[in-house]
């Protein structure tokens, strides 16, 4: 359980309250299952009735002909960098991409021993292709500019962002693999859409034999989701920005899906955001890009998406808010009741862990 907030006012404190809940450190899943399909899976009817239990490879069961499965194609890049301040110390930072004030700036989350500030030096990766940077500026939320020599790519001594919730000193070499989808192509994100890791050519080979069309998004998952949900977030309605697009092969797909009677499926959490702030009232959707800040907490139309398969999801955050939001109504009571379920048949959490697939009616 993420720790409390006391900077957090009674109304707020209450709401996140509300989407709490007990899961015993051994149900957070360290590491991906041994084959990439081979997750379980809770199946339940997005309005009523109880859950039931199957597993990943099933998934082309639950969808029928003339279906949509969308899916985000963003791809995580290698950025977190392990090193020493220049002083003494391990240093961690979490590059959020280049910064375009200066050449060589990046926008960063750096943890090390002492006060952040500006000055401090720093050194990532291993011998001989370690490189310099330098704490240039404070940029708020916990962010800093990081300057590197222009010519330098502080990629090439990355590795995958792991979540904080795996806890091991290093990654696996399967981390590499398997932090990754299948149809991750479009370099960008610092975590990794998760539930589209379950699926593997095989399942998707299935699914296109059943007669399931698939069209792809890009969402480029951004540090915010490794923050909690702040009262800022709670009263404006909105989430961090992230980058998005969504391209005129998708807006074509999900109209033919209209028209022929299917259902459109988004795989996580991510790709359904990018359909939904791109809805038309039509239950269509209009191509193109940008930044998204959209907050889908109970209360939330969903003009696009019809069903979701998505992971199980951290007690307080924006992502259990959305699942909620999407089961309608009485959606928390329901999704609380679902995840006491996983719990108590030790279903595995997180990034890693079992999926939940939310069937329309």
């Amino acid at each position: 359980m993420p720790p409390g907030r006391d900077d957090l006012s009674p109304a707020a404190a209450a709401e996140l309250a509300g989407y709490d809940f007990e899961l015993p450190a051994e149900q957070v899943a360290q590491h991906p299952p041994a084959e990439r399909d081979g997750a379980r899976m809770m199946v339940m009817a997005r309005g009523a009735g109880e859950p039931v239990h199957a597993r990943v490879v099933d998934l082309p069961q639950s969808l029928r002909e003339g279906d949509l499965l969308v899916v985000n194609t963003t791809r995580v890049v290698p950025a977190r960098l392990r090193g020493r301040k220049a002083s003494g110390g391990a240093a961690e930072a979490l590059l959020l991409g280049p910064d375009d004030a200066t050449a060589g700036t990046w926008r960063a989350l750096v943890r090390h021993g002492g006060r952040q500030r500006v000055g401090v030096k720093l050194r990532f990766g291993v011998e001989p292709d370690a490189l310099d940077a330098e704490v240039v500026a404070l940029l708020g939320d916990g962010e800093v500019r990081l300057a590197f020599a222009s010519a330098a790519d502080p990629y090439s001594v990355g590795e995958p962002p792991l979540p904080p919730y795996i806890q091991r000193d290093a990654p696996d070499p399967a981390d590499v693999e398997r932090y990754q989808t299948v149809f991750a192509r479009e370099p960008g994100a610092v975590a990794a859409p998760t539930a589209g890791l379950h699926l593997s050519p095989s399942v998707l080979t299935a699914l296109e034999a059943r007669g399931v069309e698939r069209a792809e998004v890009v969402l480029h998952v951004g540090a915010g989701t490794f923050r909690p949900v702040s009262e800022r977030d709670l009263e404006a309605g909105q989430l961090h920005a992230e980058r998005y697009e969504l391209p005129e092969a998708t807006a074509r797909a999900i109209e033919r899906t209209r028209t022929r009677g299917g259902r459109v499926f988004a795989v996580g959490t991510t790709t359904t955001r990018v359909l939904e702030t791109c809805a038309t009232e039509g239950g269509n959707v209009a191509g193109g890009g940008g930044e998204t800040r959209l907050f889908l907490r109970p209360g939330a139309r969903f003009r696009v998406v019809d069903g979701l398969l998505t992971n199980f999801h951290l007690p307080r955050s924006s992502l259990v808010m959305l699942v909620a939001a999407f089961c309608g109504a009485n959606g928390r009571e329901r999704v609380l009741a679902a995840y006491a379920e996983a719990v108590a048949q030790g279903y595995r959490f997180f990034s890693y862990g079992d999926a939940m697939l939310i069937r329309p009616d």
